[in-house]
């Protein structure tokens, strides 16, 4: 059975890619990953906070809208909190590389272009042979339109294009308002992957305290559903390759992303709930699945039920809204 897809101009021994997790500080844990038959890794992220405190500068996006609120800046990690340095990081990608026989793929979350320009070229040095671009931004400013939010992506994978050599991808969160138009504004501007969907987590609320408090939930499958149906809409309309993360928990999943479109299905939650051991599990029943189903190749099922290929493209569209509340039948008492 063939397995294999390209990502990003990247050969892969097949569609199972780790994802960016505090998992990826262990080498340990790599090392396993690859036993278990990743065909990939997406290291963890390198925050733009910690290249900024590095060089005592901080951007304007950084701070947008929070001059009026003088304990705001409180909530950013101390010094010595950061789990990673920049220098560290490019360390651990240096030895990744070394160590790992499959493709090592860097992370860098951030805003704005400043400070990630040279980590981009030093992790290039370094050997990652891919990037992530993961701008995670929260537009609270009321001011602020969505033309200029929609400009920060743009800028900083022009920027970061404009500095390295290797391939770079964009991760996005589902908020724009015209996501096709963007994710095609993107590949244009040279996104070579486009990952669906981050999940911004969500703040929580103590009312005994009367404090704001992180709450970080793993993922579950019922939450792919939203990057399935967008990677359906945009397979074969945009030249960027198609990553779908957040929700893949099962080879049902796997499959589901394969089918939309996706060169690459990501998981996370479900290695931090259940081990990295799941990697070959889930492989072992991707095989069983495509011969069950007389398949030859993962290339066969790509994107055959996308938008484009799909006997129903309305169900995609608006016309699913309408069948999907006709569908529920209340169980009988």
């Amino acid at each position: 059975m063939d397995l294999t897809t390209t990502y990003m101009g990247l050969q892969l021994k097949n569609p199972l890619v780790p994802s960016s997790s505090p998992l990826m500080r262990n080498r340990d844990d790599l090392r396993r990953m690859e036993e278990a038959g990743a065909a990939a890794v997406v290291l963890h992220s390198l925050f733009e906070e910690e290249i900024l405190h590095e060089s005592h500068t901080l951007d304007k996006y950084l701070t947008h809208s929070t001059d009026s609120f003088s304990e705001a800046m409180s909530y950013f990690p101390e010094a010595s909190e950061y789990k990673t340095t920049p220098d560290k990081y490019l360390e651990h990608v240096a030895w990744a590389k070394r160590a790992l026989g499959i493709p090592v793929i860097a992370s860098l979350n951030g805003v704005s272009t400043g400070g990630w320009i040279d980590y981009a070229r030093q992790i290039e040095e370094a050997g990652a042979n891919g990037l992530e671009l993961n701008v995670y931004y929260l537009p609270t400013d009321p001011t602020l339109t969505s033309g200029e939010v929609e400009q920060i992506y743009l800028d900083v994978l022009k920027d970061v294009k404009t500095a390295v050599s290797i391939p770079v991808a964009m991760k996005l969160n589902p908020y724009f308002s015209a996501m096709a138009n963007m994710a095609s504004r993107l590949a244009d501007a040279g996104a070579d992957g486009l990952v669906l969907f981050n999940r911004f987590y969500q703040p929580d609320l103590d009312p005994e305290a009367l404090e704001v408090v992180p709450h970080l939930v793993l993922s579950n499958s019922y939450e792919m559903r939203l990057p399935l149906r967008w990677i359906a809409v945009l397979y074969g309309r945009i030249q960027s390759d198609l990553a779908l993360t957040t929700g893949i928990h099962n080879v049902d999943d796997i499959v589901k992303g394969l089918m939309a479109g996706a060169k690459i299905t990501m998981m996370a939650s479900e290695l931090l709930k259940n081990g990295i051991g799941r990697i070959n599990e889930l492989l072992i029943g991707l095989e069983t699945w495509l011969i069950e189903h007389e398949y030859d190749s993962v290339a066969q099922m790509q994107g055959s039920l996308s938008q484009i290929n799909c006997a129903e493209p309305a169900a995609f569209e608006r016309a699913n809204y309408m069948r999907v509340l006709n569908s529920y039948k209340p169980e009988m008492l």
